[in-house]
Order: C-alpha cells, then structure tokens, then sequence
C-alpha cells in the first residue's frame, strides 16, 4: 500500500518508534512532518531524514493548540505517537504523563475531526492490564489495579484515549485507527526509561550484571520496530480498519529470564543474572503484568500482517546496532 503522494503529520517524530515510522512513510511517497518536543526523542533519530525534501521537523508540544491546528489543518493524515513511554518516566512523573497522554490526544482528536482529517492513535497493550497467561484479543476485559498505585495511570490513560477516540467516530464520523503496540524494539530505542531488551544489551556488552526485576517469569511479546510500523502504515490506509482496534506485535513470546539467557548466548557474555525486587527499583507499592501475549487474528484478517522477524532476529539486530555492525536476516517472508 502507498501514500500517493499524502501529506502525513507524525506526533512523537523523533521518538524511537515515530522515526522509524517517519522512514516508512517517506518510503510509500507521503510527504512527511514530524512534530516533536524532543522530551524524549531525539535529533539524531531522524539525522537520515535531514536533506530528505519531503520531510520536515517542527519542534513543539502536542498541547500547544495554535500550532497544532495549524499542523494538522494543512495533512491529510495524523500518526499520532507522542506520549510519556518508560516505566520509571511514568512513575517519575504522573502528572505530566497523564497530561500528555490525554490532553494532547483529546486535542488532536478535536482537532481532527474540525477539520475532517483521518487519524491513527498508538495504544499500548498495557491496556489489558493483569489478564491471565493467554492470548490478549483486542476485544477482552481490562483488568487494571487499584488507582492508588501509579503503575497504573499509564494504562488507564492509553484507555481513555481510546474511548475518546471511538467515540468521535461513533458520534463524528471521525475516521479513526487504534493500534495497540506490545513490547516494540529494535535500533534507537534506548534504556534510559526502563525498556527492557537495550538494557540488557548494554549490561551484557559491558560485562556488568543483568538486572533482573522480579524473578523473570514474566512473560511478554516482542516486535521488531519495523514490522510494527508496515502495520501502522497499511492500517492507516485500509477503510475497513476504520472504527476499530487492532494489536500490533508478534505471537511469539518469552519469559524475561529466558530473554536474559537469550541475549547473554548472542552476545557470549559472561555476565551473572542479578535479580532486583521490584520494590528497590520502582517502590514498595508497585505491581506488574505477569503475562502479556499477542493474538494477532484480528490485524491478519483486515491487511494481512504478519510479523517478518523472529526474536532471534530482532535481538541479533538489536545487538548489532549496539556494537556499531551489521546483521540481516535471510531473506524471508511474513510470517
């Protein structure tokens, strides 16, 4: 699927994922801006893009409506990425969190719907909260913690914003995709905020310890950060994904412990395991997801998708990244 030339506003531009999906884009022929208040992304993500003449980067703030209006008024599409994103960050700081996260997204949906553009929101699945070991369906129960614990307000704030969401296309026939990211990585991502695959790369790297939180039995989905932006992007293009909700990731699955084995045999680190409890790391009064595994039957029967990359792939890429080499994969198909 291409862009025909479509002029597409990318919030969170310079972020991780938001540069990667900023590639993509420019790949299918859209002209591309890139908004970012670099809070947490960063120049140097879209360093690539500088001489590109169908891309733009503007500085600035999500809540800052003038500038918004002004932005989304002149696209055809908005890709809307920017957030508070970590753990420790959304811990660090709730209210600036829960501000972003809602207030900004409630302005572009407003905004959006003014002046009748489409929009694409990135959710999370964090949205399911503490459900069980099975496959997470876009269409379950959330079951969320008491509102006394922050971990917490990250999820319940990527809810609300897709209730929003449904409801300006429910109510204003807004033209809206939800995409639920699991556990995406891949280059660019760093570790400063939590996440956990750069963060056990670089321990196993350097030779230090790899920190452990918890016991490691938790079990998460990861995605290669360019399957999951094809998914975005033929999302945003697809009338019938229109309305609805899909996951974005992969159904393959692993126990963070044996992640920590994975990358320590990949890397031939000689590094211990430390376990930490997650008291000493995120406070006494924090909880955690024990299990979070994708069920992709939904986005497979709309566009297709399916995941071109395996673990083993995105942590050998990962790795070389890191080290400032190169690895590729054979050449394969979508799986």
């Amino acid at each position: 699927m291409r862009g025909s030339t479509q002029k597409a506003l990318v919030t969170g531009g310079a972020g991780f994922i938001g540069s990667h999906l900023c590639e993509e884009l420019l790949g299918r022929n859209f002209r591309v801006t890139a908004l970012d208040n670099l809070s947490t992304g960063r120049r140097e993500n879209l360093s690539s893009l500088s001489r590109d003449q169908s891309f733009s980067f503007i500085k600035g703030d999500i809540r800052d409506e003038a500038l918004m209006s002004k932005l989304v008024r002149s696209c055809d599409i908005v890709y809307h990425l920017a957030a508070m994103v970590g753990v420790k960050l959304i811990l660090q700081k709730p209210i600036r969190s829960i501000s972003t996260n809602v207030t900004g997204t409630e302005i572009l949906l407003r905004l959006a719907s003014q002046y009748k553009k489409k929009i694409l929101i990135t959710s999370s699945s964090e949205v399911y909260g503490k459900q069980g070991c099975v496959p997470l369906r876009e269409n379950m129960d959330s079951v969320f913690g008491p509102t006394t614990v922050p971990r917490w307000s990250y999820a319940m704030s990527k809810a609300l914003d897709e209730i929003l969401a449904l409801a300006y296309f429910r109510q204003k026939n807004l033209p809206v995709v939800i995409a639920r990211f699991f556990n995406t990585v891949g280059p660019r991502q760093i570790s400063r905020y939590g996440m956990v695959l750069p963060r056990f790369i670089e321990e196993a790297l350097s030779g230090k310890p790899l920190t452990v939180y918890g016991n490691g039995s938790q079990v998460r989905s990861f995605t290669y950060v360019l399957d999951a932006v094809r998914a975005v992007a033929d999302l945003s293009l697809c009338r019938k994904a229109e309305g609805e909700i899909f996951n974005v990731g992969s159904e393959e699955h692993v126990s963070i412990k044996q992640l920590a084995g994975m990358i320590k045999a990949r890397t031939r680190s000689s590094s211990p395991l430390k376990f930490i409890p997650y008291a000493r790391v995120f406070g006494p009064d924090f909880e955690d997801s024990p299990c979070r595994i994708c069920d992709l039957k939904k986005i497979k029967k709309v566009i297709g998708y399916r995941p071109c990359y395996s673990l083993d792939d995105i942590i050998r890429m990962t790795i070389a990244h890191f080290r400032g080499s190169s690895y590729r994969p054979g050449k394969r198909t979508a799986r």
